[in-house]
């Protein structure tokens, strides 16, 4: 599944760090505004317990994770929408992503400058909210005159049903509200999606802290406005300390494990970042297990059977039969694939089945 999560934020709040953390991929960070130009791309690998244990219990000759993509996209600044700054540049990179990891500094350093000279995160995620804003608000501006009149002559349901989402969606942007927050039906968000507007793709908060707060769970006050913030959105925030995710990058899973332990952490944030985003998106994970792998695969929630075939291989999709399908649990239950077969945990399902997250599946198909 090829869908991105584009991280943005504010020039020197942190995020080109973070990316760096994520991916390894060395994109540079400095403490000046345009440090990152080009969209970084980079794959990280998604967490997940469940394949360690199911590999523990195939013995594979490898075992391969799914994975996840995240854009590190350049700094915006006030007035993005109308050229300042690489301008439209950017809003070109963050349209193509999928969903949007918005980074906001709660944190004090009289050594790491503020674009704006001073810490505010409500401040700083309306400055991107509102260009985002006025880079949709210029799209719909320029289709509703080109519409009106067949609208108003009602001879045209579609383009009356499009104009009429349109002035919903203007009224809103007018309002400095993002479209996301807008209750639409399924038909409706058909209806709008060619447009890729940029306030429609949904958002995770990302609070960068400093490595004491982090470790105290102490949340300042920028990190509790910033909480509101998305509680209003309707969105989640995670917190994380960019600082400690780059230390931890440099380290082997064993001495991550250890280094976490001493600062008192269950987890990295960027593990929590990973879920979060394959979370966001709908993003599920199904399994294959044999002697020569064990896999773990990424689906759309409410995909079925033959679809899930189709993200190993078109020709599976085409030629799909049925899926032998075990639930995760099941085999975790029985400790091995034969006893769970024996007792009847093994089912065959066709082409309306609807995968689970966890299933474990060996497609049949013949081309």
């Amino acid at each position: 599944m090829a869908l991105t999560a584009g991280i943005v934020g504010l020039p020197n709040v942190g995020k080109s760090t973070l990316f760096n953390a994520i991916t390894k991929a060395g994109a540079l960070a400095a403490n000046y505004p345009f440090a990152t130009i080009e969209p970084n791309v980079g794959t990280v690998l998604v967490p997940d317990e469940r394949l360690k244990n199911i590999s523990e219990i195939v013995q594979p000759k490898k075992t391969i994770p799914t994975t996840f993509e995240f854009t590190d996209i350049a700094g915006l600044v006030k007035g993005a929408s109308k050229g300042e700054g690489l301008g439209n540049q950017f809003l070109s990179h963050i349209r193509e992503v999928d969903a949007i990891i918005h980074v906001v500094r709660c944190f004090e350093d009289d050594d790491v400058t503020h674009v704006d000279g001073a810490i505010n995160p409500i401040r700083d995620v309306e400055t991107i909210d509102i260009e985002l804003i006025f880079a949709d608000l210029d799209i719909v501006e320029k289709r509703l005159p080109k519409i009106e009149k067949k609208a108003m002559l009602k001879v045209d349901a579609d383009i009356l049903e499009e104009f009429k989402i349109l002035k919903r969606i203007h009224e809103q942007l007018m309002d400095n509200r993002p479209i996301r927050q807008l209750e639409l039906t399924q038909n409706e968000l058909k209806r709008i999606k060619s447009y890729g507007f940029l306030t429609m793709k949904p958002i995770i908060y990302v609070g960068n802290i400093s490595e004491e707060d982090l470790i105290s769970n102490n949340l300042n006050t920028h990190a509790e406005t910033l909480k509101a913030q998305a509680r209003k959105d309707g969105s989640d925030v995670i917190y994380i300390s960019a600082k400690i995710e780059s230390e931890l990058s440099d380290l082997d899973e064993a001495d991550k494990l250890e280094y976490l332990a001493e600062l008192g952490l269950p987890h990295s944030g960027l593990d929590q970042l990973i879920t979060k985003s394959y979370q966001l998106l709908g993003l599920q994970t199904f399994f294959t297990a044999g002697e020569k792998e064990v896999r773990a695969w990424t689906f759309k929630k409410g995909m079925s059977a033959p679809e899930c075939a189709g993200v190993i291989h078109s020709d599976f999709q085409k030629g799909f039969i049925r899926a032998e399908t075990i639930a995760y649990q099941e085999l975790m239950s029985f400790q091995s694939m034969q006893k769970a077969k024996e007792a009847g945990r093994m089912r065959s399902e066709g082409k309306t089945y609807l995968v689970k997250d966890g299933d474990i599946l060996l497609f049949r198909f013949n081309v």
